[in-house]
């Protein structure tokens, strides 16, 4: 058993414990250095988020001297140091203030303000953000008490991120977006409290002496002040856990309700999009020709309804009723084709002429009410077919269609539009351009 327990004792390579202490108090202070060190990575990692560069925000929170005053509070609550919590605490605020200053300064000041992953990434702490912090403070306290710091320190560092939290709550308050200041604010509270509580444990487990004697009301307060801690920041993560698991089974759902009623039965679906809120559960959708009925839909909704996860959600499919009247309009067309033989000479002849006119003919404000349902940012539409001159003197047909949109649409949508525009138009080579103001 003893062999066993050798195993996992932290007493082995154990510093001595004054040295540590005094280690650990040294770098609680923000003045001098430190304070020059933590305003450079302040504006490091806000860079970073604002142009959403992983390695930036990495190298920011290797900079970053916030976990000393963390550190210093675990160490002063283990060994029951009342005036150096005190210290800590008030570096740790001084620390998060200036944090916040920088970084609401800089994104007010910054020209790009687009919500970008890394910032998303910050507002939507869980209970998984607590074990992170609760493991990677017991590593970094456990380094920081050995004769050989090695190399934990800055794994410590990038895993229990701090700096990028504090920057986006300063987004939140630059761009006046409060969720995003309270999501990034509660995340980086989780992770002070956390490493402050694991360093508490492990400063208990080796058996660091207490400043001064204290009595057993004293121990009690400390250990209530702790629990109400871990509570406090448990319980509204907890729920954010399970509000993430709800919304990650929701949409894995919606993909495989998609795929089983519409791609497994041949239906082209052009777009697709789910949202998920505690209250509202939204599956849209958009096809290229298919068109349902009531009967069709109140089935589909039906069908929904019996899946767990999809249980209460709504249901929308876009489509109008302007591809109905085309498909009216050929079925009219065909049959006034089939009964040329019945017309005379003149009359074909016209009708003929109609027909090759038709091609180069189009339903502009038409068109713009279809596409305008799957692309919304599109706000004009021009579909020109010529004949096109080619080097050899030859001649080939061309389709293009001018278009103007609020913003730009990306890469993969542009060509869902190209693919949707050749197969409403019957043609393979639409040139799509976007017409420049």
């Amino acid at each position: 058993m003893e062999k066993f327990s050798g195993f996992f004792t932290l007493h082995e390579d154990e510093d001595d414990k004054g040295k540590t202490l005094e280690s650990v108090k040294k770098n609680i202070d923000f003045k001098g250095a430190n304070l020059w060190i933590l305003a450079c990575a302040i504006i490091i990692a806000s860079v970073g988020l604002n142009v959403n560069s992983t390695a930036v925000i990495i190298g920011a929170m290797l900079i970053s001297p916030l976990m000393g005053p963390i550190v210093g509070a675990g160490f002063a609550l283990g060994i029951y140091d009342f005036s150096l919590l005190k210290k800590s605490l008030r570096n740790l605020l001084n620390a998060t203030l200036v944090s916040l200053l920088f970084s609401t300064v800089y994104f007010y000041l910054s020209p790009f303000k687009e919500v970008q992953s890394e910032l998303l990434a910050r507002t939507s702490p869980n209970i998984y953000d607590i074990l992170i912090a609760f493991f990677g403070g017991l590593v970094g306290v456990i380094a920081v008490t050995r004769t050989e710091k090695g190399n934990p320190i800055p794994g410590v560092a990038i895993a229990t991120a701090l700096m990028p939290p504090l920057c986006t709550a300063g987004y939140g308050i630059a761009t006046m977006q409060w969720p995003f200041f309270l999501g990034a604010f509660y995340l980086y509270c989780i992770n002070c409290v956390f490493i402050g509580i694991s360093t508490f444990l492990i400063v208990k487990y080796l058996k660091y002496p207490a400043k001064e004697a204290v009595d057993k009301g004293q121990q009690r307060k400390v250990r209530i002040f702790i629990s109400v801690l871990i509570t406090v920041m448990i319980i509204p993560s907890a729920y954010l856990a399970y509000t993430l698991y709800e919304k990650q089974q929701f949409i894995k759902s919606a993909d495989l309700f998609a795929d089983q009623e519409f791609t497994a039965k041949g239906y082209t679906m052009v777009y697709k999009k789910t949202s998920y809120a505690p209250k509202g559960k939204v599956l849209e959708l958009a096809f290229l020709s298919k068109r349902f009925t009531d009967s069709e839909m109140g089935l589909l909704r039906k069908k929904m309804g019996e899946n767990q996860f999809l249980k209460g959600a709504q249901l929308i499919i876009r489509q109008d009723s302007t591809d109905r009247f085309s498909a009216l309009k050929g079925d009219i067309l065909s049959q006034i084709k089939s009964s040329e033989n019945e017309l005379n000479a003149k009359d074909v002849k016209i009708m003929q002429l109609q027909k090759q006119l038709s091609r180069y003919e189009f339903d502009n404000a038409s068109f713009l009410k279809e596409i305008r349902i799957l692309f919304p940012e599109v706000s004009s539409l021009a579909i020109v077919r010529q004949q096109a001159a080619l080097k050899n003197d030859s001649l080939a047909e061309v389709t293009a269609v001018a278009y103007d949109a609020a913003k730009p649409i990306r890469q993969a949508d542009k060509e869902k539009f190209r693919t949707w525009l050749n197969e409403r138009l019957g043609v393979k080579n639409v040139v799509l351009y976007r017409r420049e103001k």
